[in-house]
C-alpha cells in the first residue's frame, strides 16, 4: 500500500477513535498529572499564556 494511502487510512482509523473520547481509558498516572495540572491551574488562573499567543511565539520562531 502507497504511504499516502496507509497516512489516509491511519487518519481514518484515528478520527474514528476521536469521535468517542470517553472510551479512552486513562492510566491512574495520567489522570494524578491531569489532577495535578487542574490544581495548579486553580491556584494561578492567570498564569500562563493563551493558546493563540503560544503559537504565534511558535510560528515566529520558524
Amino acid at each position: 500500500m502507497p504511504v499516502a494511502d496507509r497516512i489516509r487510512l491511519a487518519q481514518a482509523l484515528w478520527d474514528s477513535v476521536a469521535r468517542d473520547p470517553d472510551q479512552i481509558p486513562l492510566t491512574d498516572t495520567q489522570k494524578a498529572l491531569l489532577d495535578e495540572y487542574y490544581a495548579e491551574y486553580q491556584a494561578n488562573p492567570n498564569e500562563g499564556s493563551p493558546w493563540p499567543e503560544v503559537k504565534a511565539r511558535l510560528l515566529s520562531r520558524e
